[in-house]
């Protein structure tokens, strides 16, 4: 059975709670950073061209953006679609910057 996005992050929110990572309230910055923390160790691996670590690194920045999203109730899946519908109408290369 697949799950769906939402579902994902309600798991996802219920094991860090589980865990204790929500016993206290964290501020939305402190949040943000260790989802850059992943991000970060993703490019480490990368740059090693560790492809096992990578993908587990991936995987660790989705798990804290559903923990997010869990625990603040936010329909991730709606906002992922209509952002993907959006991004159609957009032009080639919109915004003309270099990268």
């Amino acid at each position: 059975m697949e799950k769906s996005i939402n579902q994902l992050c309600n798991e996802a929110y219920q094991i860090a709670k589980s865990k204790g990572w929500h016993d206290k309230p964290r501020e939305t910055g402190t949040i943000l950073a260790l989802i850059h923390s992943e991000v970060s160790e993703a490019l480490e691996a990368d740059r090693k061209k560790d492809q096992e670590n990578f993908e587990e690194e991936l995987a660790d920045i989705l798990i804290r953006i559903f923990d997010l999203c869990g625990s603040r109730n936010i329909d991730l899946e709606d906002a992922v679609l209509t952002k993907m519908e959006r991004n159609k109408g957009r032009s080639y290369r919109h915004g003309n910057k270099a990268y």
